[in-house]
């Protein structure tokens, strides 16, 4: 187990695990993993659909992963649905891509209330780092102390050999304005005005698909980094194993997205055995003391990101993990602080009095 994670009881409360319907997600994925390591961890398969809690005989209680983009087509109406559920259900909930101020001035209001209802609803709070309970009690409310359990990671099976660097600087995940696709970029074209060949020649790749809504801007960006000289290429969805294979064969592993709230493509490139470029930042810094040795974290600074990847180019064995590299926690810890934190957030009688007032059955 790793430190500051604890072991799981031998006995506790597990709700029912709910697992959301759109696979490529990576908040679904992460629903399903967590709930497959509590099952390992306890013998018992606990999955259910959000539409389980809207049938006949919804259970007792539930967890599920939020966030509003997931659950509808605007904050208000994730709030609404949220809200409803918890009406039926004795419900907790784990918090991702919390409201920060880069959703925008309107944004950040409609999203901040929208969490703020649905925390307010909830049995009980969880957020994957200390810096989201921070934006947490910033922007949307500072009235719960959220349970903390930051993302797994888990190691892929090691490689007999490094693969040749496929002449990429690659980034991870849905493609959208403000994940770092544009700066990495500018970045690229910096290195090939000055003469670097080396770098300067890297292609930018985005290993994802372009998230729902932005598709035209995706466009831009590709036709905004030809006209600077730099290809880049859009992979669209890409299962584990191919995933997997690209972020290996990137020249530059990066993740510079500068208003992340908690990261699954850093916890995706450290699985993979690289040691990603990230802005120093409130979050890269808690991540970087959680798992020392696993992150190159950056000045905000236009030419701090291009020295970075020139830097990355010469010397590759740079954007590996070291052996010493500390990744824990992995999925089974992650799931054993689940199963402590539902065991300590229980109290007699509260569930009961919750079924009582909802009509929920077990």
């Amino acid at each position: 187990m790793s430190a500051g994670l604890p072991d799981a009881p031998d006995v506790s409360p597990v709700p029912a695990l709910v697992v959301t319907d759109d696979p490529q997600h990576g908040v679904t994925v992460l629903a399903r993993r967590v709930a497959d390591a509590v099952a390992h961890r306890t013998g018992r398969e606990l999955v259910v659909s959000p539409d389980d809690l809207t049938g006949p005989r919804p259970p007792a209680s539930a967890h599920l992963h939020f966030t509003d983009r997931l659950w509808a087509s605007s904050p208000e109406e994730a709030a609404d649905r949220l809200v409803d559920l918890a009406g039926r259900v004795a419900l907790t909930v784990t918090l991702h891509d919390l409201p920060q101020p880069s959703d925008g001035e309107r944004n950040l209001v409609r999203r901040g209330d929208c969490y703020r209802r649905v925390v307010e609803a909830a049995a009980g709070t969880v957020v994957n780092s200390e810096h989201e309970a921070l934006l947490l009690a910033e922007h949307t409310t500072d009235g719960v102390r959220p349970g903390v359990v930051p993302l797994p990671v888990d190691l892929a099976p090691p490689l007999t050999g490094r693969p040749a660097p496929d002449g990429t600087a690659a980034v991870i995940g849905f493609v959208y304005p403000g994940k770092g696709h544009a700066e990495l970029v500018d970045a690229v074209a910096r290195l090939r005005a000055r003469g670097d060949d080396a770098a300067g020649s890297l292609r930018v790749t985005a290993l994802g698909r372009a998230s729902a809504g932005h598709e035209a801007e995706t466009d831009q960006l590709v036709s905004d980094a030809a006209s600077l000289g730099v290809v880049l290429d859009v992979t669209g969805y890409l299962d584990d194993a191919v995933l997997l294979d690209r972020c290996r064969r990137a020249s530059v592993p990066v993740a510079v997205h500068r208003h992340v709230s908690a990261s699954g493509s850093i916890a995706t490139w450290i699985g993979a055995g690289r040691r990603p470029i990230v802005p120093d930042t409130r979050y890269s810094r808690e991540m970087a003391a959680l798992r020392p040795g696993t992150l190159t974290l950056i000045d905000d600074d236009p030419d701090a990101l291009a020295e970075a990847v020139a830097r990355a180019v010469a010397d590759p064995g740079s954007t590996w993990l070291a052996p010493d590299a500390r990744t824990a926690p992995d999925i089974d810890d992650v799931a054993a602080a689940y199963l402590a934190w539902w065991s300590g957030r229980e109290r007699p009688g509260r569930d009961q009095a919750h079924r009582e007032r909802t009509g929920a059955t077990s």
